[in-house]
This record gives C-alpha cells, sequence and structure tokens, in this order.
C-alpha cells in the first residue's frame, strides 16, 4: 500500500469541502502517478479543527478560507515550518505575494495558486512553465465567472441586470453578497497576480484601475447587437511604453476575438507575445468543484515538485492613461446640427467617430457611437465638455471597446 501523503485543509466551505471529496475519490488515482497517497488528515474551521495540530500532522496545507486574516498568518507560519502550501486566495496573494513568495524561497517550500485566478484554466502553470521564455505583451481575461453569467444572460434574453444577477445567486455563480465579483474587485487581484507573473514585476490590487457591470443595461445590449458587439467584464494587462498597465472594466468586443463567444460561467485568458502570437485558454470558472480540481493539480504539482514562484526581475512603472476605443452614448434635443456639434467637441480632443447609431424619442434623441481609440484623458475630457452642452439632456456614458481582431 502507498505511503500516506498528509494533507491540512484550512477552510471547509464551498470549495473546501469539494476539494476534500473529490480527493478521496481521486486519492488512488494519484497515488498511481506519484506514488503516494493523499489525504486529508485535519480540517480547520470556526468551530473545529487546531492549526497548530493540523500543522503538526501534515506534510502539505491546503488554504482556502479566503481574506487576509487569518490566512496570512497561517500561510505563513505554514511555510516557516517547512510545508508546501496551496492556496485559491487571490486577495490575500494580490495583496501579500511579494511576502508570501520570499518566505516559500526562504524555505525551500512550494506555494501553489492555481485556483486563484480562472477556475480550472491553467492559465498559471502556462505562465510560469509553458511560456517562461516568451516576452509576453498582453493578457486579457474573462476571469470571474459571475459576471460573464449576469453579461451573457442579459445579452441573451434582455435580461435585467438585478434578475440576472438573481438567477446567478439560485444557481450557485454569486455569493450571498457579489460586491467583489460585480464592482471588478475579485477580477482586479485575479489580473494583479497575472501581471505579476506576466511581466515579473510587484503588482498589487492597490495599484489595479476596476469597475464593474452595476451600471450595465439593457439598452447597452440592445446597442451592442446594432454593432455586432459583444459585452464582457475584461481584466487586461499589457506592456505600455517602458511600463505596465493593468485594469479591469466593462468592454465591447468584436466578434473576431478570442473572447467574444465566452458566454455563461466560463473563464478564458488570451496571452500574446510575438514569440507565440496569441494563446486562448478557456474552462469553467466558477463552482466549487472546478475550483477544487485546480487545487488537486496543485497539490500534486507540489508532490512531485520544480522550484516555487521566483523572484521578480523588473521594477515597472503602472501606467493609467492608456490608449482604448469607446462606446459612448447620450440623449440630446433632436435638433438639426446636434451631431456635428457632438464631432466638433470630440474632435477638439482628438477623437474621431467610427459608426454612429441615432434613434428618435420624441422631442429628443439617443445618440450611440464607437469612437476610435485616443489617450483615455483625451476622450473624458471630451465626455466632460459634452455633459455641459445645452442640448445634451443626460449624463453621457461610455464603455470601452476593444478592437483587436485575431484572424485564423
Amino acid at each position: 500500500m502507498a505511503e500516506t501523503y498528509r494533507v491540512g485543509l484550512l477552510g471547509h466551505g464551498t470549495v473546501g469541502a469539494a476539494f476534500e471529496q473529490l480527493l478521496a475519490e481521486r486519492a488512488d488515482a494519484i497515488a498511481h502517478i506519484t506514488g503516494v497517497r493523499p489525504e486529508v488528515t485535519g480540517v480547520l474551521t470556526r468551530s473545529r479543527g487546531d492549526f497548530e495540530e493540523i500543522l503538526a500532522g501534515s506534510d502539505l496545507v491546503v488554504e482556502l478560507i479566503g481574506g487576509i486574516d487569518p490566512a496570512r498568518d497561517y500561510v505563513l507560519r505554514a511555510m516557516r515550518a517547512g510545508k508546501h502550501v496551496v492556496s485559491a486566495n487571490k486577495l490575500l496573494l494580490a495583496s501579500h505575494g511579494e511576502e508570501l513568495w520570499s518566505t516559500a524561497r526562504e524555505h525551500n517550500v512550494q506555494l501553489r495558486f492555481e485556483g486563484a485566478v480562472a477556475g480550472v484554466v491553467p492559465v498559471i502553470r502556462v505562465l510560469q512553465e509553458t511560456l517562461a521564455g516568451a516576452h509576453v505583451e498582453r493578457i486579457h481575461g474573462i476571469v470571474n465567472g459571475t459576471t460573464n453569467f449576469i453579461l451573457s444572460e442579459m445579452a441573451r434574453g434582455g435580461t435585467a441586470y438585478a434578475d440576472a444577477l438573481k438567477r446567478a445567486q439560485e444557481l450557485g455563480y454569486a455569493e450571498a453578497d457579489p460586491t467583489d465579483d460585480v464592482t471588478g474587485k475579485d477580477a482586479a487581484a485575479k489580473m494583479a497576480i497575472l501581471a505579476r507573473l506576466a511581466f515579473s514585476t510587484p503588482v498589487t490590487l492597490d495599484q489595479v484601475t476596476y469597475e464593474g457591470i452595476e451600471h450595465i443595461t439593457g439598452e447597452d445590449m440592445n446597442y451592442a447587437r446594432d454593432f455586432g458587439l459583444a459585452l464582457k467584464l475584461i481584466g487586461t494587462a499589457e506592456r505600455v511604453d517602458d511600463g505596465i498597465s493593468v485594469r479591469v472594466h466593462p468592454a465591447f468586443l468584436y466578434p473576431g476575438h478570442p473572447l467574444a463567444s465566452v458566454n455563461g460561467s466560463f473563464n478564458a485568458v488570451t496571452v500574446e507575445s510575438e514569440a507565440i502570437t496569441e494563446i486562448t485558454l478557456s474552462g469553467p470558472g466558477a463552482g466549487g468543484p472546478q475550483t477544487a480540481s485546480a487545487v488537486i493539480g496543485d497539490v500534486i504539482s507540489a508532490m512531485i515538485p520544480p522550484a516555487s514562484t521566483p523572484e521578480t526581475t523588473a521594477s515597472l512603472p503602472v501606467v493609467a492613461d492608456v490608449k482604448s476605443a469607446f462606446y459612448l452614448a447620450m440623449e440630446v434635443d433632436d435638433e438639426p446640427g446636434v451631431l456635428a456639434q457632438v464631432a466638433e467637441v470630440l474632435g477638439m480632443q482628438g477623437a474621431s467617430i467610427k459608426s454612429v447609431v441615432q434613434r428618435g424619442l420624441g422631442g429628443q434623441a439617443r445618440l450611440v457611437m464607437v469612437i476610435h481609440p485616443l489617450l483615455e484623458s483625451r476622450f473624458y475630457g471630451a465626455v466632460q465638455l459634452l455633459a455641459r452642452m445645452p442640448f445634451v439632456r443626460s449624463e453621457p456614458r461610455a464603455i470601452r471597446v476593444l478592437d483587436e481582431e485575431f484572424n485564423d
């Protein structure tokens, strides 16, 4: 009989319970691969278990508590005790990653975290191993299954945001408190981790600009269909001149973009590099069993190890003002010359219109247009000017557009 490989489990929520069950089901198969049989030998929750006992009786610790405290303390103590650690805690890694990875290197243990970013999609392993020799230029990601499900529901059936969110909660894709998901904070933490790995430079959550989907309307979805676009919550990490930009926001995508057809609770990440052009990884991103599968993959990797995450090799500045195309919607007086004045104001800031749709609303009209790429500061400067024009009847609304398309 194979020797037991002892796993201490911290946290027994949706993912923790799924992990324990799946590990028991797959233990024999893992033993065949690794020569040792993994077994959960202790579980810590708020009401049961003792951390010191679990630590002493484990070869590896799986942290699925979430949040910063006490997770950070437990992870550091485990690694200082010579234990490998597997975590799916994106907030912890995005806030204290450098401290944690440094501790792992110092004590010659592994800290693995595939489940922290995109569910079962193996983007961490691809960046750290498969593409370790590539000079990554840009990453685009749909890295939050909850928001992707909500936007897919809104696009498919004309469902209102509140109803789509309620449906996501009923299916278990959204938490009772979905704030971190719908505001973009969850995705921002994940993009901080991806940027750190892709560009080998320290990136923390507080350096990531993010906005969510709470203000997306059915009208936005209708106009997306008019322009042949898909609306997604997109995370971007890219090189900009001598720095990097890391951000999360809703964005329209043209059909040729590989993320445009990623629907439901699926996650997907595109990685762009001159050496590889572009690759896309996709798979389920929300749900306990999916994340648990990624955690088990990390456990197996720790049982047959390479080294842990290396030190950063660069210290690139984070660039806030980058170029983007935009969707712009506003309600205006339905009078001759209004469109020409809008175009003039945009032109003053260097913005030009790619396409436009106008619909009458009695004595008013709704103008919806797509603007060619320009610096965001210039575009929002034009929006502020437009908001003060006497013919504008509501606050202009803007959503970014990703205008890249990839050919087969």
